[in-house]
């Protein structure tokens, strides 16, 4: 018979489900490093049925539909929220979601919101189409996108140096910049770690990447998830 999870629920640890892309490498090397004391995170992979990994709409789609297994795969832990740790897949369309998943795209404008940063300027890896995308439904959250800057690239993203991170933020414009509450490292599947903490150094905003706003403890609580 399965143990109960209410028998072993610790006030003191908050649980997070977090739905991960079957190919991202950075989500589960930095949340450790970014979640507060007393935050646990448990992984179930999406594999999505096209068994792709470049973002397009099968992909997109695919992970969403892969999702209730995974919810499934989780039911008998306590969690207090669960994530789809993919920006992307909340701004594209697609299946349902599970009740109380989250994707990473909304757990980014709950954090802006909660911190009252709401012009921001947009750094991503992806396509230059699926970045307009995104400043187009931060702005319909009332998030106001002054500028933004892609790679351009639809696969790939482990590989990205923190390098090439600077050098695209590089190129924003210095008034935009100026203005901004915060710039946005959009996409967990990129390491931007270093790259946040050098960037934050330089402009003087906060860097806010998809992976630290995963990492915040006050995400909603899924419904029927452990007070």
């Amino acid at each position: 018979m399965p143990a109960d999870p209410s028998a072993t629920t610790r006030p003191d640890i908050r649980r997070v489900g977090v739905l991960l892309p079957w190919a991202n490498q950075a989500v589960e090397e930095e949340l450790p490093q970014l979640g507060e004391p007393g935050v646990v995170f448990h992984y179930a992979r999406l594999v999505p049925a096209t068994r792709t990994t470049a973002v397009d709409d099968s992909f997109w789609h695919g992970l969403r539909a892969a999702a209730t297994d995974a919810v499934d795969s989780m039911r008998h832990l306590p969690l207090n929220a669960t994530v789809l740790a993919c920006t992307s897949a909340g701004f594209t369309g697609g299946p349902a979601l599970p009740p109380g998943v989250i994707t990473a795209f909304d757990a980014l404008t709950i954090l802006l919101h909660r911190h009252r940063r709401t012009r921001v300027v947009l750094a991503t890896p992806y396509p230059q189409q699926v970045t307009r995308a995104e400043a187009t439904a931060l702005g319909e959250r009332g998030i106001r996108v002054l500028a933004h800057a892609s790679l351009g690239l639809d696969d790939g993203y482990p590989g990205i140096s923190p390098q090439r991170i600077l050098d695209l933020c590089a190129g924003l414009p210095p008034a935009a910049l100026a203005e901004a509450d915060a710039l946005v490292l959009s996409c967990t599947g990129w390491r931007t770690l270093t790259a946040a903490a050098a960037l934050q150094e330089r402009l003087r905003i906060p860097v806010i990447s998809s992976n630290r706003a995963l990492a915040t403890p006050t995400l909603p609580t899924a419904p029927g998830a452990a007070p």
